[in-house]
């Protein structure tokens, strides 16, 4: 079809309208049509106002509580395309077919959406659904009125050509639907995989993650050649446009490219998983998940830290549990000279092993690390079984070493200074007399 063509067609077409627009039997036929879909709106409303669904499916199988939802949910469609052939069916015994058309025409599109919604019931996702009925319903539209074939023609009279890619506006449309029904069977199917993959208690949690990751790639680059392929575009039409895609990886791509590299590193070497408390920078939290360009941190006050996976490669990682959870904590303190450093070292020691949460496997150990002008230093270290908390029994640890040093009168030091003048006394000035 050329552009004459199409002129012509879009003539005919605005003619046979305006001779239907002219005729009364069509103001008539809008108004049954109009009274149709009021009297359809108040069956429906009296309907669902004496019948609940959850309460009559009660016990059926899912396949026939999700058709009966469905059913009731669109019962105003239904009895507007029942009126509708009643009054087709009136109208033909009564005048001739041709002057009932448009009442034929509109039952046929509440058909069309009541079937439509039947079909699409099984989608749960709320966009799809949209987008499947709006889609198909014009389809169905087309069809009805008979302009279907037309209207692909025309979407395929116009055309740009890209090396030996000839793209029309009909091709963009076919390769949209097939690319969303392969992308939505691959969700269905990675989902799948990713649940049976997560039942398995040989692998680990980053080999878990690694080969859910590797899945949804491969699934959705085999969907994006299928959804081509099945719409006859060659695959080494688009040779054209690899250096165009190698430039932009290397200048605009580089950071996303680098950050999913870097995410396959991290689930190939197992450095970090999912679980492991690690601390990156200022941040620290357990890793909650690991994504294709970030990983998720959850911090303990309910934040949660998104770092990009090429700083956990480049930058240095404190991964507290990385081959063991039990965590050492050091408590730094100091006496005054008055104490006896070996009683104060088996103080703190027993003090730190009476403390719940200390591994008992590993007893607690305190040292004298330094005599300074002001007292002597210790260093008491201890084991937790998790890291979790830690804060928390640090703090449990020193208060109850305060209170065991208090009642042993062992002292804190203090910095004790003594200023020694020399040459005689210092004249002070007398302050000047103020005039009152």
């Amino acid at each position: 079809m050329d552009l004459n063509d199409l002129i012509d067609f879009l003539q005919a077409a605005a003619r046979s309208l305006g001779a239907e627009v002219t005729s009364p039997w069509f103001y008539f036929q809008l108004g049954l049509i109009m009274a149709g879909a009021g009297l359809a709106l108040a069956a429906s409303a009296a309907i669902r106002a004496h019948i609940n669904a959850g309460s009559v499916a009660m016990g059926w199988p899912a396949p026939l509580r999700l058709f009966l939802r469905v059913l009731v949910g669109g019962i105003s469609t239904a009895a507007f395309a029942g009126l509708m052939m009643l009054a087709r069916l009136a109208m033909r015994s009564l005048t001739w077919p041709s002057r009932s058309y448009l009442l034929a025409v509109a039952a046929k599109l509440a058909l069309a959406w009541l079937l439509i919604s039947l079909v699409t019931s099984v989608i749960r996702n709320a966009f799809m659904v949209r987008l499947v009925s709006i889609s198909a319903w014009l389809v169905a539209a087309l069809s009805i009125i008979g302009q279907l074939d037309p209207t692909v023609d025309a979407l395929d009279s116009v055309s740009v050509v890209l090396g030996g890619l000839r793209l029309t506006p009909l091709l963009v449309i076919k390769f949209g639907v097939m690319l969303v029904a392969a992308l939505w069977l691959t969700n269905i199917a990675s989902n799948f995989m990713e649940s049976r993959i997560a039942q398995s208690s040989d692998l680990t949690p980053s080999i878990q993650v690694l080969l859910v990751k590797m899945i949804r790639v491969a699934l959705m680059v085999v969907a994006i050649a299928v959804a081509m392929s099945s719409v006859g575009i060659d695959l080494s039409a688009l040779a054209i446009f690899s250096g165009a895609a190698g430039v932009g990886i290397g200048f605009g791509l580089q950071k996303i490219v680098a950050n999913f590299v870097s995410g396959i590193i991290l689930l190939a070497d197992k450095s970090v998983k999912p679980g492991d408390l690690v601390t990156i920078g200022d941040s620290s939290g357990r890793i909650s998940a690991m994504n294709t360009r970030y990983i998720s941190v959850a911090a303990g006050d309910g934040r949660e830290f998104l770092i990009p996976n090429e700083d956990l490669v480049t930058q240095k990682v404190v991964n507290w549990t990385y081959t063991d959870s039990n965590t050492l904590v050091k408590v730094p303190f100091s006496t005054s000279y008055d104490a006896n450093p070996r009683q104060v070292c088996k103080l703190a020691a027993d003090v730190a092993a009476a403390t719940s949460g200390a591994v008992k496997e590993r007893p607690p150990s305190c040292i004298l690390v330094e005599f300074t002008d002001a007292g002597m230093k210790f260093s008491l270290t201890f084991w937790l079984p998790d890291p979790n908390g830690m804060d928390n029994v640090k703090s449990e640890v020193m208060l109850s070493l305060w209170d065991a040093l208090r009642r042993e009168g062992i002292g804190a030091p203090y910095t004790v200074r003594e200023i020694r003048l020399r040459g005689g006394p210092v004249p002070v000035e007398a302050a000047p007399e103020v005039a009152t």
